[in-house]
Parts: C-alpha cells; sequence; structure tokens
C-alpha cells in the first residue's frame, strides 16, 4: 500500500512539471491549445467520475450489477473501451446492437442473423427481403454499420452474407467486408462525412400515434433530400420520393393496401417488401433506413444522391 501512495505521489508530480512546462511554452496558440486538451480531459474524466457516483446513488446495485450499469453509460462505457476494461465481451456488444435494427429490418421483411465474432470480425447474415436486395448495401452502411460500431467501435471488421455490390454474380450474393471506422484512414473532414452518412435524422412534424391501423403517404425533406413517408397498418416506412421506372415523385401515388401505385406510370411497389416493383421485376423504389424511438421518426440518410442500382435478381 504505501509502494502505492508513493507512486501515486510521483505521478501527481510529475504532472505539475508538465504542466509548468506547457505554462512556460513560447508560443501562445500552442501553449493555448495545449492548456485545452488538458482542461477538455479533466472534465470529461471529471464527468465520468460524477456519473459513477449518480448511478451509484440512484440504482443502490452492486458488484456486477453495478459494473454493467457503468458499461451501459455512453461516457463510462467509452472510457472502459479506451482502456481495455469493458466488462461486456463483444459478441454480446454486437448482439445487443442489432436489436437496434430488427424493427427496420423486420418492418421490409427481412431480418439479420449474427453467425459468430471471431478474431475481432463481426459475421452477419441478412434473411428475407433484405437478402439479395440491391437497396441492402446502403441499408447496412446506414443502420446495421452504425449501430454495431456504436456499440463495439473495438470490432476489426464487419462481413456481411447477403449484400449484393453491383454487379453481383448471377444467383448468388457474396459477402461484402466493411472496415471499421477505427481502421479508415482520411483527413478530418472525410472522417467528418463518414460520421454524417450515418446520422440519423428525426422528421419533424411527425406525430407517433399509438394504435393507429390505416395508411397513408407523407412528402418530407430530410437534410435537403426529398422522401416518401409511408404508413401501412400502423408501420412506418420511408422511400426516396422518386418512381425508379418514370423519375416522377411519388405523393400523389395511390396506396392500396401494401402497394404504391405510381401516379404517373402506373408501376405498382410493394412498401413492405423493400419497395420492390410488382410488375417489373427489375425495379425497386429505394428504401431510407427508419427507426421509431422516443415518439419520432428517425432516418439515416447518405450524402449521396442516389445508391447505385442494380437488376435484382429473382429467387
Amino acid at each position: 500500500m504505501q509502494e502505492n501512495v508513493q507512486e501515486h505521489r510521483q505521478r501527481a508530480e510529475r504532472i505539475e512539471a508538465l504542466i509548468q512546462e506547457v505554462a512556460a511554452f513560447p508560443d501562445p496558440h500552442a501553449r493555448a491549445t495545449t492548456e485545452e486538451l488538458v482542461q477538455a480531459l479533466l472534465d470529461m474524466y471529471g464527468e465520468a467520475l460524477a456519473r459513477m457516483l449518480d448511478l451509484t446513488y440512484e440504482s443502490q446495485a452492486a458488484g456486477n450489477d453495478l459494473i454493467e450499469l457503468f458499461a451501459q453509460d455512453d461516457l463510462l462505457g467509452s472510457l472502459f473501451l479506451l482502456h481495455d476494461l469493458h466488462p461486456v465481451d463483444i459478441e454480446t456488444r454486437v448482439a445487443q446492437a442489432l436489436v437496434e435494427v430488427r424493427p427496420y429490418l423486420q418492418s421490409h421483411g427481412g431480418n439479420v442473423e449474427l453467425l459468430r465474432v471471431e478474431d475481432g470480425v463481426a459475421y452477419l447474415r441478412l434473411e428475407g427481403s433484405c437478402h439479395g436486395c440491391p437497396a441492402s448495401t446502403i441499408t447496412l452502411k446506414l443502420a446495421i454499420e452504425e449501430a454495431i460500431y456504436r456499440a463495439a467501435p473495438d470490432l476489426n471488421g464487419l462481413q456481411v452474407e447477403g449484400v449484393v455490390e453491383p454487379p453481383p454474380q448471377p444467383g448468388r450474393s457474396m459477402p461484402v467486408t466493411f472496415v471499421p471506422r477505427k481502421r479508415q484512414q482520411g483527413s478530418g473532414q472525410e472522417m467528418q462525412t463518414t460520421r454524417d452518412e450515418a446520422a440519423w435524422s428525426v422528421i419533424e412534424g411527425v406525430e407517433i400515434r399509438n394504435g393507429l391501423h390505416g395508411s397513408s403517404l407523407q412528402s418530407v425533406v430530410v437534410r435537403q433530400q426529398p422522401l416518401l413517408l409511408c404508413t401501412v397498418a400502423g408501420h412506418y416506412y420511408a422511400y426516396r420520393n422518386r418512381c425508379s421506372s418514370c423519375e416522377a415523385p411519388l405523393e400523389n401515388a395511390k396506396l392500396e393496401g401494401t402497394g404504391l401505385i405510381c401516379a404517373s406510370c402506373g408501376r405498382s411497389y410493394d412498401i413492405c417488401r423493400a419497395g420492390r416493383c410488382l410488375d417489373a421485376p427489375e425495379l425497386f423504389l429505394e428504401p431510407v433506413p427508419l427507426l421509431v424511438e422516443d415518439g419520432k421518426v428517425k432516418v439515416a440518410l447518405a450524402t449521396e444522391d442516389r445508391p447505385p442500382q442494380a437488376a435484382l435478381s429473382p429467387r
């Protein structure tokens, strides 16, 4: 114990000496930047300690239950990961993250299965309507990838079966590997773009009504991109507001059951099946990842105006 006290005292003295060195920097910009960095670190760890005290007081938990409660906090969980102290194994965190995106996938007749985590790489498989759908790549990038890397930023990679990257081989879809953000290279601007692409945006002016059983269409604009918000039997769906056949907007389309009929060309699309065209298998609408959370409808948009299209292989 005495050795630990002495070590802590020496460390504190070293920190104090470094602070004095920083204060003596001749370059005022370097001095101000370093002092701001030190203050930001102190504030972050101070807030973390305050949260630990609050959670301990409010929960009355102890032992492993208290540790798990700490890990569920965004700030504390990130610090645990930073210091390799997270109490929840990476496979469990990936599985928990998939719970967030399953409502969206299931609303389109699909699902995602966690196959395994091996050597820090998570292996997934898209199922149902999502499997082999050309829109699955953007769905994965903006929904599944975001949820997983938020819960497990220490993941080394993500490999998914059932995702088609054009041009697909006839009759089959190949696994696609996504590089985790911690290993992506590029400038600060490029990294900011990556974060922006995966950001969830709330659709303003949409009221969630419990017990809703009707159907409706609503034209909305999110991040300067026109979308079509569809409600079918109480479930919400979002698509790019553009017919894949004639390129006309769809706010004047007719909704019959789960079928969306374009007012300009008459093409019919299945809202509940990832926007598949019912009378032209090579056509499909472009679904947008959507979640209903905390009484709000959220969508995730890429910065690209339109993802590349590919023919939909019949199954």
